[in-house]
């Protein structure tokens, strides 16, 4: 049996209580809530047990946050909120590297103390507890909405938050908005012993992994990867099987995990998509996994790209598959 406690973002029973949300747009905030903090993006860790840092709806901070607050939901009687302070400056910001493929810098607010600091989620997301995954993640994937969403799609004017930051409504004709997830089909191709990974240009070197491209309007799952393979490296293929699934707040989409088999060999990149894309053996994979220097990287722990190759590798993704097969 495949393991989701191994996959990032995908097991939290966070109960999001979403009959309150209304009530917790315009009711005075409970003493006894609690928020998590996002500035630009990265969430609010404490340094010392890499667990989120959930601060008092009273507290000094949350005066820097310019986007309404949202109700993540309730644990135990306790309300959970969610605050964004990206318009805060740190008094010394070093500039991003555009090269870099993550961000391992941290950013410390004077109000709080020292080992609380905003850490990148990619960096630490296999490190957060599952509840604690599950709640930034949805912090940072509606945040992300807000942003990119804040006039009307219908008569282009403002639109302004509501349902505790589930909704936005326009000022003008009142038309209601709903948060956005994007799909995405990730999948992995086989050939016998053979997995076909690809690199994007843009990605660290020696990085590969899982063929991935958002599902077009009209598709199917299987059609969407039978199209993004074949558009991507050339290879056409048989039969696809839905496996699993994982929000991916970066910055709202959902990743549909497939696997199928290739009925074709010869790999002829597009390269505007991709930087290469090559087949890699079995034991190659496993040697990758030893540490061993084979020319390529094993995908990120946590992502469900890494999950996939990896459960291939060790056999238990097949085994899963033909489970659900014969479960037909």
């Amino acid at each position: 049996m495949l393991n989701l406690q191994e996959l990032s973002f995908c097991n939290s029973n966070f109960d999001r209580a979403a009959h309150l949300r209304k009530e917790k747009t315009s009711h005075k905030l409970d003493s006894i809530g609690k928020t998590l903090i996002l500035w630009r993006g990265k969430p609010l860790i404490d340094e010392n047990n890499l667990k989120l840092v959930f601060l008092p709806l009273n507290h000094e901070i949350l005066s820097q946050s310019q986007i309404s607050r949202i109700f993540l939901g309730q644990s135990k009687g306790t309300d959970y909120f969610a605050h964004d302070i990206s318009d805060w400056e740190p008094s010394s910001l070093e500039p991003a590297n555009p090269s870099s493929f993550l961000d391992d810098s941290t950013q410390h607010h004077p109000s709080l103390q020292k080992h609380q600091r905003f850490n990148d989620l990619r960096l630490i997301m296999t490190q957060l507890p599952a509840e604690d995954a599950g709640l930034v993640s949805t912090a940072k994937a509606l945040f992300s909405w807000h942003k990119s969403h804040q006039f009307c799609a219908k008569c282009g004017h403002k639109s302004v938050s509501s349902q505790a930051g589930w909704q936005r409504d326009c000022s003008t004709c009142g038309s209601p908005h709903y948060p956005r997830t994007d799909p995405v089909v990730i999948m992995l191709i086989t050939d016998g012993n053979n997995l076909l990974l690809g690199r994007s240009p843009h990605w660290p070197e020696k990085m590969y992994s899982c063929l991935a491209g958002f599902i077009e309007p009209g598709e199917t799952l299987e059609a969407a990867v039978a199209r993004e393979v074949k558009e991507e490296t050339n290879i056409e293929i048989g039969s696809v099987r839905y496996v699993m699934s994982q929000p991916w707040a970066f910055p709202t989409s959902l990743m549909f995990g497939c696997i199928a088999s290739a009925t074709s060999h010869q790999i002829t990149i597009d390269p505007i998509e991709l930087d290469d894309a090559i087949w890699v053996s079995k034991e190659t994979l496993v040697k990758a996994y030893s540490g061993i220097d084979v020319g390529i990287l094993p995908a990120r722990q946590g992502a469900i790209a890494e999950f996939l190759i990896r459960n291939w590798v060790k056999g238990t993704l097949v085994n899963e598959c033909q489970t659900q097969r014969d479960g037909l």
